[in-house]
Formats: structure tokens, sequence, C-alpha cells
């Protein structure tokens, strides 16, 4: 015990540790693999989209490049504003549980001391020593007893003290990780900040240069009616999109319930059949107990009667008890049911991608007809229904914002859509089940990623006039089945 405690206060210091990859950096890396798949899919759909469309030059797509990096590098930003505050507490609570750990372990260093201390004192007299003595036997039992005391708080003590040294290297490589985190978070700021600031300039000289054409191109019948095709087309190929997703995601709730099911019937007949052995090996038991006891009768009948020596009468021979040893069935330990193992199959089933799946309730967003807020806050400039000049009408809403101004979802849902497209600029689109989307478009910035889940009032992009539009500020629609629907009996503006 005296080694034990005295190696508490010769811990040497552990060697510097190598250069290493950051919790945030593999999270990083699993998130983008995760991305992946769907990505791929959404820009094959935009291709199919665009091929649609005649090859005709459009000035705005001039600025497509710019202004998705600049959309790109406002997201990053966010996030890693996001990512920086949430670290800073992380580091913040890390460093105070590091302090009551260090008061803790100081304060465990001096009980031990003074164990050891009062232990030299004391002569270390141990038990054999004690009980050799010859001392009274009441003194001696009382003052093992109280060894035996003593020996368990050194040793609960000991066990404690070495289990909050290493909370603190623990708790040492955590705080490490996430300096290490907000230096890789302050360079990527660094980084997304020169973009941003490169790809604005490039952005205002190509707006210089473009200013005529794109004026001019704003006033054609033919590519507003382009638009609103490659809206609708873009909607009706994401509709079938969505909808395999969320069958993929309802095939795999139902085969994972399924096997649930299987396991639990597997389980219960396996406990059943456990049971019916355990029965069995019991009725056997008994039957070999009454075979012994018929055995046993059948020798004191062959025995001559014993005679009572003052009477000489007969004395009734007494039923010899059979052993009834210890029933091993009655005391086993409960065994785990086994289930049978599943065969391997030969190309085990690829887990579908259901990044799209509806992250609403059927029938949720429709309840909330009338009662939505306004996605940004600014002032209507052109209503659902009305004449876009001499072109075609308005399919939803234009609200005049500056720019920059936080664009929200209006209700709960899940990303589908999250790039640039022709004629909408920084495009979103929110799926919020029973085949209704809400569109956003012109945005400065996409603040969400495809897949990802969003509730209502969450802010998803920010207002702008990509896209070649002439004011800054947001477009906005609500489709049901394919079929746009005026906002204004959705939306409070």
């Amino acid at each position: 015990m005296l080694c034990a405690l005295a190696a508490v206060f010769t811990c040497s210091a552990a060697a510097a540790p190598a250069p290493r990859q950051t919790e945030r950096s593999k999270q990083k890396v699993l998130a983008e693999k995760t991305r992946a798949g769907i990505q791929q899919k959404l820009a094959e759909l935009k291709r199919e989209v665009s091929k649609t469309e005649s090859e005709r030059e459009d000035a705005a797509d001039t600025l497509a490049e710019s202004e998705e990096a600049i959309s790109n590098a406002n997201r990053v930003l966010r996030e890693l504003a996001g990512e920086q505050s949430e670290t800073n507490a992380t580091v913040a609570e890390l460093a105070a549980a590091q302090q009551r750990l260090a008061d803790t372990i100081a304060s465990q260093k001096q009980q031990l001391a003074r164990l050891l201390r009062e232990q030299y004192v004391a002569g270390n007299e141990d038990r054999i020593k004690l009980l050799l003595s010859g001392d009274n036997p009441n003194r001696i039992n009382r003052d093992l007893q109280l060894m035996a005391y003593v020996s368990k708080a050194q040793a609960k003590l000991l066990g404690s003290l070495h289990g909050n040294l290493a909370a603190v290297a623990s708790n040492r490589d955590k705080a490490e990780n996430a300096r290490e985190e907000l230096d890789e978070i302050a360079q990527e700021e660094r980084e997304q900040k020169a973009v941003l600031e490169k790809e604005k300039a490039r952005r205002a000289a190509l707006l210089g240069t473009l200013s005529n054409r794109l004026a001019e191109q704003r006033k054609e019948i033919g590519g507003l009616e382009r638009d609103e095709q490659r809206m609708a087309g873009l909607v009706d190929k994401l509709s079938k999109l969505i909808k395999e997703q969320a069958e993929a995601a309802a095939a795999e709730q139902r085969r994972q319930e399924a096997l649930a099911a299987a396991h639990a019937k597997a389980a219960e007949q396996a406990r059943l059949l456990a049971e019916a052995k355990k029965a069995e090996r019991r009725a056997e038991r008994e039957r070999e107990r009454e075979r012994e006891r018929e055995r046993l009768a059948r020798e004191a009948a062959k025995k001559p009667p014993k005679l009572d020596p003052r009477t000489g009468a007969k004395i009734p021979p007494v039923p010899v008890p059979v052993p009834l040893p210890m029933d091993p069935i009655d005391d086993e330990p409960p065994v785990a049911a086994q289930t049978p193992e599943p065969k391997p199959e030969a190309t085990p089933p690829r887990k579908p991608d259901i990044a799209l799946a509806p992250a609403m309730p059927e029938g949720a967003f429709a309840s909330l007809r009338g009662k939505l807020r306004a996605p940004v806050a600014g002032k209507l400039a052109a209503r659902f229904g009305a004449k876009r000049g001499s072109g075609p009408s308005w399919k939803g809403m234009f609200i005049k914002a500056a720019e920059g101004s936080e664009v929200r979802a209006v209700a709960g849902g899940r990303v589908v859509f999250a790039r640039w497209m022709r004629g909408f600029g920084n495009l979103i689109l929110v799926d919020h089940g029973s085949e209704y989307l809400s569109i956003y478009g012109n945005n400065q910035a996409l603040l969400k990623r495809e897949g990802d889940a969003v509730k209502g009032g969450d802010p998803i992009a920010s207002a702008g006039n990509t896209g070649g539009n002439e004011e800054s500020g947001l477009y906005f629609e609500i489709r049901h089945k394919g079929a746009a629907v005026d906002p204004a009996l959705w939306v409070n503006f």
C-alpha cells in the first residue's frame, strides 16, 4: 500500500504528443462523404433540366461562378462562426472542469500525505504482528477491524485519485484538440474572407460590363417563359426524386421493423425451447427419484423384519428417504436466448440514400395555411398572378429587401435543392411533405446544404440580386403537386 501511495507523487510528465488530425476534421470528411451521393444526383438532375433549353447564351450565366462562390463563402463563414462559438464554449467548460479536478486532486494528495505520515508514525504495525502479540483478544479484534477500515479507506482514496489523474489527462487532450480546432477555424475564416472579397470584386467588374445586356434580356418575353419552364422542369424532376427517396425511407423503415420483429420472434422461440428443455429435465429427475424409491422399497421388503425385544412384535420398516441432492436445474443462471445466426447474403443490400426524404409529417404543412410568417422582412413588389409587363404572369412573389437580409424557412422541412440556376440565381427549395415545396430565389448566399432538415423560422439564405436580377430582394413561391399556388393564401405579409 505504501509503495502504491508513494507512486502517486512520483509520476513523470508525459512526452509531447505528435501532431494529429482533430475530431472536427474527421467529422467534416465524414459529412462530405455522406453528402456526396445526393449532391451527384442533384447535379445530374440540374444538367437534365438544362438539356431541355436552347443553347442560347444568357448574360447572367457569366455571373454564375462568382455568385456561387460568394454564396459558398458566406455559408462557410456563417458555419465557421457557429463552430467557433461552440468550440469557445467547450474550451471554457474544459478549463472550469480542469480547475475543479486540480482542486480535488490537491485535496486528495493532502489526505494521502497525512495517511502516509500517520502510518509511518504508528510504526506500520501489520496484522501478523498484532495476532502474535498475545494481547487481549477483544483489543486485537478491534484493532484488526480498524486496520481493515483504514486499508479500505486508503484503497478507495487511491483509486479515486488515480481516476481523477486519468480524467485530467483526458481533459487535457480534449482541451488541446479544441484549441487546434480553433486554429483550424481561424485559418479557414481567413481563407474564406479572402475568397469572398475576391469574388465580390470579380462580380462587380462583370456587372459593370454586362449591365446593358442584362437589362435587355430582362425585357425579353421568351427569356421569362424559359425561366418558368426551367422551374417547372426542376420541380417535376425533384418531386419524382423526393418520392423515390420517401419510398426508400419507408422501405428501410419496414425492413428494420421486420428485422426487429424477426429477432424478437426468434428470441421468444429460444426462450420457450429453453423452458421446455428445463421442464423435461425436471420431469426426468423426478422419474429417477421415483425409480430410486421403488428400488429401496424392494430391498427393504427382502430384509427380515426386526422384532421389538420387549414384546417380540414386528417393528414396521421405516421408509428410507431418497437422497434429494440440490437440483442443478433450479440453480442454473438464466441463459440468454440464442437466436439463429442469419445466413450471410451473397451481396448485402445497399442502404438507400434517403437524404431527401421529408422531414415533416404528412398533412402538417397543410394545417399551416394562412398562418405562415413572411420569409424575409421587406416590401412586396410583385404579387402572384400579376402580369410581368407584356410577358407571363408571376408564379410567385417578389419581396424587395436589403442585400444580406436573413431569409427564413416559412415552415419545417428538408432542403432538397440549394445551388445556382439560370433565371433565379442562388436558389433554395424546401420540401414540406405532402408534395408541398417552398421556393426562395435571387439569394446572395445559401446558408443550408441539400439534405439539411430545417425548422420554421430557421435562416436558410440571405437576400440578394443574383441571377441577373435588377433589385435586391427575394423571389418566393409555394408549389403543391408541381403547380404554383398563391403565397398570400398561406403567408401573412
